[in-house]
């Protein structure tokens, strides 16, 4: 049996709020160096409390949401381009 090597990938979530609105920027480094980012953003009414880790979280969310299809993508794109056909993403 072959041992394969664990690969990490480290996610980084940054936030910046205001009043009423947040926003996040993930970040993904990968292990052949390319990078892929993206944003969520979460905005609050105006008539509701003031909560930043539910701004975070919605916000967070819909970054790593982003992410995910910008991934998705990436990898498709790698898979069409090895072997020379369309692949379809089970989205």
């Amino acid at each position: 049996m072959t041992m394969k090597t664990a690969v990490g990938w480290h996610i980084e979530l940054e936030f910046h709020e205001d009043d009423n609105r947040t926003r996040a920027a993930a970040l993904v480094r990968l292990p052949d160096g390319s990078e892929v980012r993206a944003h969520g953003y979460a905005s609050r009414h105006p008539s509701d409390s003031n909560q930043p880790r539910v701004g975070e979280e919605v916000a967070g969310a819909r970054a790593l949401n982003e992410l995910a299809m910008k991934l998705l993508t990436k990898a498709h794109d790698e898979i069409d381009e090895a072997s020379g056909r369309t692949s379809y993403p089970l989205t």
